[in-house]
C-alpha cells in the first residue's frame, strides 16, 4: 500500500481553496448539521458559527494498494469452521466487537471529525435554498448597474452629440469679442468725418478718401470673420454613475396589543430577526422599516421593536395605514424593491379586519414584491385570516402561514420564502 503525503507549504489562499472543497464536498451532511443546530439554539443566536460532527467512515480517504491482479484463491490459516459459500452470522449485540478504534474519554467514541462552521459559511448552508420570491435577474445582491448622466460640455466628442444652440451662442461670443476693437476704431473713424465735413471741408479730399478707405478695409475684416469655427462646437457631455440596483426596503408589522402575550411575542421577534438576518444575505442595500401597533401605530426602531412592551386592543388597519404613508413618503416603487411582513395572533376589532383587506388590495400590493403574514396562534382563526384569505386570492404575491410554537418558525419561513421555480 502507497501513501501519499503533500509536504508543501501552504501557498497563497491555499488553505481557503481546499476549506471551499471540502464544504462542497461533504455540504449534504453540514446542512444536515445545520438544520439540527437551527432546531436547537434559539433564533437570536443563528448567526454564529457551529461545530459540526462527520462522522469518520465519510472522509475517509482513497487508498493506493499494490497487487498481482487477476483472479487467484488463497488459502488464510487458521480457518476450520468455515468453507466457500458459508454464510457468516452478524455478531450479537453486547458482543466484543474486533475493531481497531480506541475507548474515548467518558464512553464516546472518537470516530467523528469536528469540523468549525463559520459565521458565513454557517449562513450560506442555512439559506442555500431559500430566495426571495419575484427577484428580477439585475436585483441579486451585488449586482451594480450604470445609469448615463448630463455632465456640462465638452470641445470634442461625437457629430450626434452637437449642441447648437450652446455652439451658436459661442460663435456669436467670439465674432463679437474678435471685431470689438475694429467697431471702436470704425466709430472714432466716423466721428471724425462728421467732424471734417462740419468744418467744410470737401468730400473729395485726401483726407476723407482715405478715412473712408479705412473704414471699408475694417468692414471687410469684421465680415470675413468665419460664422462659426471648430473652436466655437461644443458638444453634450455624458457620463456613467453607479446606482445601486439592490435597494429594497423591509417594512416589518407587528400586533404588541394585550392580546400579544410574552411567549407569542418572543415567537414574533424571532421570525422577524430570521426575516431581518435573511435580508442582510440578499441585499448590499436594505432600509427596513419597524412599525408596531395596538390600537395606535408606531414607527420605532429596532430596539423598541422587539424589546419594549405595550398593553391595549387591537386595530392592524393603523399599521397598515401608516406603512402605506412610509413608502409613498420615502420610497418610490419605481426604484425601491419593497417587501412587508407581518406577524400577529390574529385578534382584531370584526369591522376592522375588512378595512385592512381594503387597505392592502387597492393601496398596499400594488406597490409590492410580496407581502408575508404570520398568525401565531394555537386555536381558530379570527376574522382578520378571513379577510386576508381574500387578499391572498386576489395577489398572487401575498402569502400567509400560522405558527404554533417555537418548532415552526424555521419551517413556516422556509415556507414563505422557498425557492420558486422558473
Amino acid at each position: 500500500m502507497s501513501h501519499f503525503i503533500d509536504r508543501r507549504l501552504n501557498g497563497k489562499n491555499k488553505s481557503t481553496v481546499n476549506r471551499q472543497r471540502f464544504l462542497k464536498r461533504y455540504k449534504t451532511q453540514l446542512k444536515r448539521a445545520v438544520a439540527d443546530a437551527v432546531n436547537k439554539r434559539s433564533i437570536t443566536d443563528i448567526d454564529s458559527g457551529e461545530q459540526v460532527g462527520i462522522p469518520s467512515r465519510d472522509i475517509s480517504e482513497p487508498q493506493f494498494r499494490h497487487g498481482k491482479g487477476g483472479s487467484r484463491e488463497m488459502v488464510h490459516p487458521g480457518n476450520k469452521e468455515f468453507l466457500p459459500g458459508d454464510r457468516i452470522r452478524r455478531p450479537e449485540e453486547g458482543a466484543e466487537g474486533s475493531g481497531q478504534g480506541k475507548a474515548g474519554k467518558g464512553g464516546r467514541g472518537e470516530d467523528d471529525f469536528v469540523f468549525e462552521l463559520s459565521r458565513e459559511e454557517f449562513m450560506d448552508l442555512l439559506f442555500d435554498d431559500l430566495e426571495l420570491p419575484n427577484l428580477v435577474r439585475n436585483q441579486l445582491m451585488g449586482t451594480t448597474e450604470f445609469k448615463t448622466v448630463r455632465a456640462g460640455y465638452v470641445t470634442d466628442g461625437a457629430p450626434s452629440n452637437i449642441d447648437v444652440v450652446r455652439s451658436l451662442k459661442g460663435a456669436i461670443a467670439r465674432r463679437t469679442a474678435l471685431g470689438a476693437p475694429w467697431r471702436v476704431r470704425i466709430r472714432e473713424l466716423e466721428a471724425e468725418i462728421e467732424g471734417l465735413l462740419a468744418d467744410g471741408v470737401e468730400e473729395s479730399s485726401a483726407r476723407l478718401l482715405e478715412l473712408r478707405e479705412e473704414i471699408d478695409r475694417l468692414k471687410t475684416r469684421i465680415a470675413a470673420l468665419p460664422f462659426i469655427d471648430t473652436f466655437d462646437l461644443r458638444y453634450q457631455s455624458f457620463v456613467k454613475q453607479p446606482e445601486p440596483t439592490s435597494k429594497a426596503v423591509m417594512v416589518c408589522i407587528m400586533d404588541v396589543s394585550g392580546s400579544m402575550d410574552q411567549v407569542r411575542k418572543n415567537l414574533a421577534k424571532r421570525f422577524f430577526i430570521l426575516l431581518y438576518l435573511f435580508l442582510k444575505r440578499n441585499y448590499d442595500k436594505i432600509d427596513v422599516v419597524f412599525i408596531r401597533h395596538h390600537t395606535i401605530a408606531q414607527e420605532v426602531d429596532e430596539q423598541e421593536f422587539f424589546y419594549s412592551r405595550e398593553t391595549g386592543g387591537t386595530v392592524v388597519s393603523s399599521a397598515l395605514n401608516l406603512a402605506y404613508e412610509v413608502l409613498r413618503e420615502r420610497y418610490d416603487s419605481s426604484v425601491w424593491n419593497i417587501y412587508a411582513a407581518q406577524a400577529s395572533d390574529g385578534d382584531n376589532w370584526d369591522s376592522d379586519s375588512n378595512v385592512c383587506r381594503d387597505i392592502l388590495i387597492d393601496k398596499l400590493m400594488p406597490l409590492m414584491r410580496y407581502f408575508a403574514y404570520v398568525e401565531i396562534t394555537p386555536r381558530q382563526h379570527q376574522s382578520l385570516w378571513y379577510a386576508y384569505q381574500e387578499v391572498m386570492e386576489a395577489h398572487g404575491h401575498f402569502a400567509m402561514q400560522a405558527i404554533d410554537g417555537e418548532e415552526d418558525i424555521f419551517p413556516v419561513f422556509r415556507e414563505l420564502f422557498k425557492r420558486q421555480e422558473a
